[in-house]
């Protein structure tokens, strides 16, 4: 199976704070029960001010995020300012959408999870495999992982919150995942999305070694 066809066992998890955003993902990309990929990058910046975290089949995610990057310059140009986060968001889900009810021998399964500011804000968007679009104004997680991911937000995430203290509950997040599902693992990347802009605060390659 070559690298097109890669699907990755995912744990992402996008939170919103009270001054910014925080993404985070693990960095294990799978190919059934092979781990194919140690290092994958699942945190995408897609302008000055917009990044996504990716899960799914990995040929469709890259594809549909190259996408949004030549859209959004060009309808920057057309209309000579910049796109807003919901803009984005929609017009990603359209792809999303279009893209799952393809026919395809690879089903091309992909959730993202859209964060950024525009002139209104700070914003948060979960966009479903099925091209549905739901924004979120607490927190969110995909992937394999996400079921032991949202057992830590449930408990830990509070409102208000600044971007230090969601850096730290998203690296307990995705760690949670990280220590049960198969699929996630290898390492964490954190990114913040703040008035000063996209910054990756924290990445670690994590290695399981086992002794006998």
């Amino acid at each position: 199976m070559n690298s097109s066809e890669l699907k990755t066992g995912t744990t992402t998890i996008g939170v919103v704070c009270k001054d910014g955003l925080v993404l985070a993902a693990d960095k294990r990309a799978t190919s059934g029960y092979l781990i194919s990929y140690k290092k994958f990058d699942k945190i995408i910046t897609i302008t000055d001010s917009i990044a996504v975290t990716v899960a799914g089949t990995v040929s469709d995610v890259q594809l549909l995020t190259k996408y949004l990057k030549a859209e959004l310059r060009l309808k920057d140009i057309r209309t000579g300012r910049e796109t807003t986060v919901k803009e984005a968001a929609n017009l990603l889900a359209n792809f999303v959408y279009n893209n799952i009810r393809k026919l395809s021998l690879i089903p091309g399964i992909s959730h993202f999870i859209v964060g950024g500011k525009d002139g209104s804000g700070f914003h948060l968007y979960d966009l479903s495999p099925d091209g549905s679009i739901v924004e979120v104004d607490d927190y969110i997680s995909s992937g394999s992982g996400s079921v032991m991911a949202f057992g830590v937000l449930e408990t830990l995430y509070k409102k208000g919150l600044t971007v230090d203290e969601g850096v730290k509950l998203t690296a307990k997040g995705v760690n949670a995942a990280v220590q049960r599902d198969i699929a996630s693992g290898n390492g964490i990347d954190i990114v913040t999305i703040t008035k000063d802009g996209i910054k990756k605060v924290f990445s670690k390659e994590l290695e399981l070694k086992i002794e006998v």
